[in-house]
């Protein structure tokens, strides 16, 4: 699970309680859902956070939840805005890259503290909701160093506005001194010599112009790269210019407003920016009441409200307490929303919440009915047994896992619990096999339309892969390991009723400098004797495994499954210097 660095001297100043010692801090946090994991050298907490909490990413976001749970705090709070001085033009701007925000920041007090944690909050978002930069990417600048090009050029000193531009530059054009560095170099050397640009480069080595946002003396910043030196933001600053590019508005709004509401927190004035698209369309996001005016002016940072609506009977019935309707709305209010009551269709007693911009992660009325009993205090929650009248028991494929875990673990086997979730590159690259090939793994995989992170977009179509991961990681570590996972794998079938076909899976892998495919047959033959089923072995061939040293798992003359000695090429892809004999089955052929 992902952490974030916070400062105690820090959440009680942010909170105004001064009083609040370290144990009581870890407590209140605790109750928030944010756990205690130990201490940095400097003293600071580390904190590990639910992912899908992106407004909790720095100390500000949760001193604002602490203020709301010890009730300093009440409904949605909106940060006040000064209208806009600044504009940003969208020209020529990358296809693939289109989108931009962005706000200005003014009377911003920034120690080291609140800096590091500025640039905390900005890492954890391009990790989180970016998706490492990808589909957003923040850049934060002095504004006392930029200097906007006039809207009207008969103004002079008399102009009132001032005009960035979000357009695209040759990968040998214009030349800027980005952060960390003493000399001009143009994007394209920025790629190659420098270590962000490294780093990064993937992101847009593919595009013909590169993203690049200019003023009136040139080019400052090669999102989403790097920043220029130029404005590169210091203890000094007391006015920001926050700019977000991205491949999808919605996205980078709400992490502009997860900045903004951070510095609010730090009695920052937030100031409107303009964003005028000259040509192109917005995000699907955008309605379609708005899309028209939309597609040439928005007014940023956007603090629109969203709205969700729940039932009362709904609240009681997961919470197991009867309200009062006044406390609903007390428990909405002291997390951080509003609430009015109303009536559904049918009279039934429901409630219209409120949801500030920052909380990203409500998608549901049950994420309403979570804060709800958070605020009341899950752990004054009376445990109560269900009001059913069977009794429940363990179910057969339960009972079957059991057994066949038990087996593999008196043959040797550490049994493993992996995630189901993977990236197409863990299930299918890494592992030389293509999704359209015929053998075990292969097949359409189930994937995410909108995932949180890169590293989890699809759920696995074999188990295999999930333990190869496990033994890269492993290479510090004695041998031989010998690993074994029970666990499930999906396939897009159209033939289901939803579309998926799931089947739990048994796969195992042995690690050692001796290792063959002797090794993992003999495992099999021991279970298959164990359950009373007939075992036969043919000659197959497989891209992740040897050719004359792989064959077919055939149950009871059904194929079910692989054994073989994995081929180098993907041994040498998981930085693995040892042979690795495997097998993998459909854990029903053993019923």
């Amino acid at each position: 699970m992902p952490t974030v660095d916070v400062d105690p001297d820090e959440l009680r100043e942010l909170t105004d309680h001064e009083e609040k010692s370290d144990e009581e801090l870890k407590d209140d946090l605790f109750s928030l859902g944010l756990e205690y994991e130990g201490s940095t050298e400097n003293g600071d907490f580390e904190l590990e956070f639910a992912p899908d909490r992106l407004d909790r990413l720095s100390v500000e976001g949760i001193a604002r939840s602490l203020r709301y749970q010890y009730g300093d705090d009440r409904g949605v709070h909106v940060p006040n805005t000064n209208d806009a001085d600044w504009v940003i033009e969208v020209e020529d701007a990358p296809e693939d890259r289109p989108y931009v925000t962005g706000a200005v920041i003014r009377g911003v007090s920034l120690d080291e503290a609140a800096l590091d944690s500025l640039i905390q909050l900005q890492e954890k978002l391009h990790a989180t909701m970016g998706r490492k930069r990808a589909k957003g990417a923040i850049g934060i600048h002095d504004l006392t160093m930029l200097k906007g090009t006039s809207l009207d050029p008969t103004a002079g000193d008399e102009r009132t506005t001032n005009s960035i531009r979000y357009t695209s530059v040759e990968p040998d054009g214009d030349r800027f001194v980005p952060l960390d560095s003493d000399r001009e170099l143009t994007p394209g050397e920025v790629l190659e010599e420098h270590s962000t640009g490294e780093t990064y480069a993937d992101l847009v080595s593919e595009y013909d112009r590169y993203p690049a946002i200019y003023d009136d003396i040139g080019l400052f910043s090669f999102p989403p790269v790097i920043n220029g030196r130029r404005t590169e933001v210091t203890t000094d600053s007391r006015n920001l210019f926050v700019e977000l590019t991205g491949t999808d508005q919605w996205t980078i709004d709400r992490m502009c407003a997860i900045i903004c509401y951070a510095l609010d927190a730090r009695a920052a004035t937030i100031e409107d920016v303009m964003v005028e698209y000259s040509d192109r369309e917005l995000s699907t996001h955008q309605t379609a009441a708005d899309e028209h005016e939309a597609q040439r002016s928005l007014v940023r940072p956007d603090f629109e409200l969203s709205e969700k609506a729940v039932s009362h009977e709904r609240i009681e019935t997961l919470l197991g307490v009867d309200f009062d309707p006044d406390e609903v709305i007390d428990l909405f209010e002291r997390s951080g929303l509003d609430a009015v009551t109303a009536e559904d269709d049918e009279g039934n007693l429901i409630y219209e919440a409120t949801i500030p911009p920052y909380r990203v992660d409500i998608l549901h009325p049950l994420d309403l009915v979570d804060d709800l009993g958070r605020a009341y205090g899950f752990n004054d929650l009376e445990p109560r047994y269900p009001d059913v009248s069977t009794v429940g028991g363990r179910h057969e494929r339960s009972r079957l896992e059991d057994a066949v875990r038990t087996q593999l673990v008196g043959l040797g086997f550490e049994d493993m619990l992996n995630f189901y979730m993977i990236n197409e590159a863990e299930n299918f690259d890494r592992m030389s096999l293509s999704p359209d090939a015929d053998a075990v793994g292969a097949g359409t995989p189930t994937t995410i339309k909108n995932p949180y992170s890169e590293d989890y977009t699809m759920l696995r179509t074999w188990v295999l892969p999930s333990l190869m991961m496990v033994l890269e990681g492993n290479t510090h570590r004695r041998y031989p390991q010998d690993l074994v996972e029970i666990g499930l794998a999906a396939q897009v079938d159209q033939s289901e009723n939803t579309n998926v076909a799931e089947h739990r899976a048994v796969a195992g892998v042995l690690a050692r400098h001796d290792a063959t495919y002797e090794d993992a047959k003999g495992r099999l033959q021991a279970l298959a004797r164990n359950f009373g089923v007939e075992l036969e072995t043919p000659a197959t061939t497989h891209p992740s495994f040897i050719d004359g040293r792989t064959a077919e798992v055939v149950i009871d003359g059904e194929p079910v499954g692989i054994v073989g000695e994995v081929h180098p090429g993907v041994l040498v892809e998981h930085e693995l210097e040892l042979p690795v004999s495997a097998f993998e089955f459909r854990l029903d052929a053993l019923q």
